[in-house]
């Protein structure tokens, strides 16, 4: 199994930028890609995007795509979600998980979240 650790959340204004940190350890060999959710209060949990372990593709939502990038970076076991131009509307917890495989419906391991919070 993977642990993941996600950090660097807070209160930012809008239009204000935020780099969130997802610290993967254990079998990280095993990992197809990191994807990042999150949870607004009182709606169901959103896919972000993601990035694959091997390679580095990446994959994002239209409602991020040009405000979000996810990098990694393999020798350290790090995966960055850069967050420019925020919204209100990006508040929610965010949480990345490590994909075992290529199927949507892989099993998951996910860190504890990470809350963001986006003043008007």
């Amino acid at each position: 199994q993977v642990q993941l650790v996600e950090s660097g959340g807070g209160l930012v204004q809008a239009g204000d930028s935020l780099r969130l940190s997802c610290a993967a350890s254990g079998r990280t060999f095993s990992i197809y890609a990191i994807d990042w959710f999150r949870q607004a209060p009182g709606k169901e949990r959103e896919f972000v995007g993601n990035i694959r372990w091997s390679g580095g593709t990446t994959y994002y939502v239209d409602s991020v795509k040009g405000r979000f990038t996810i990098s990694k970076d393999n020798a350290k076991n790090m995966v960055y979600l850069q967050m420019n131009s925020l919204k209100p509307e990006d508040t929610a917890v965010y949480y990345c998980a490590s994909r075992y495989g290529s199927s949507w419906s892989d099993n998951r391991s996910w860190g504890q979240g990470t809350q963001v919070t986006v003043s008007s």
